[in-house]
C-alpha cells in the first residue's frame, strides 16, 4: 500500500472514529432524556435506533480503515530556493549597513557635544 493511501486511510480512520464517539455521546444524552421523560418514549425510540445504526456504521468503517494507523507522520522539510537565500542575505547586509550608519551618527553627535564643551 502506498504512503498516499496510508495517509488517506489514516485521515478516514480518524474521521470515522470521531463520528463513532460523537454518536455515542448523542446516544447517551438521548437515553438520559428518555429515562427522565418517560412520556417521550415513542418519539425517542426511532432516534435511538437511528443513532445505534449510525454508530455501528462508523465503527465498521473505523475497522475498515485501521491500516491507516501504520502510516508514520513524516515532517517534510522543503529546502528554500536559492533566490530566497539571496534575498535573506541581502536583507542581512542592509540591516548591517543601517546599524553602521546609526553608530556613525551617534559617534558624530558625541563628537559635536564634546567639541562644544
Amino acid at each position: 500500500m502506498s504512503k498516499k493511501n496510508l495517509a488517506e486511510y489514516k485521515r478516514k480512520y480518524q474521521t470515522f472514529r470521531h463520528h463513532a464517539w460523537a454518536g455515542l455521546g448523542f446516544l447517551s444524552v438521548t437515553l438520559a432524556i428518555r429515562l427522565i421523560f418517560l412520556e417521550s418514549t415513542a418519539i425517542l425510540t426511532p432516534v435511538i435506533v437511528i443513532l445505534a445504526i449510525y454508530i455501528l456504521i462508523a465503527i465498521i468503517f473505523t475497522y475498515r480503515y485501521r491500516e491507516g494507523l501504520n502510516s508514520s507522520d513524516e515532517i517534510v522539510t522543503v529546502s528554500p530556493s536559492v533566490e530566497i537565500e539571496k534575498e535573506k542575505i541581502k536583507a542581512d547586509v542592509e540591516k548591517e549597513k543601517l546599524k553602521l550608519k546609526k553608530k556613525k551618527a551617534k559617534s558624530e553627535i558625541k563628537k559635536q557635544k564634546k567639541s562644544k564643551k
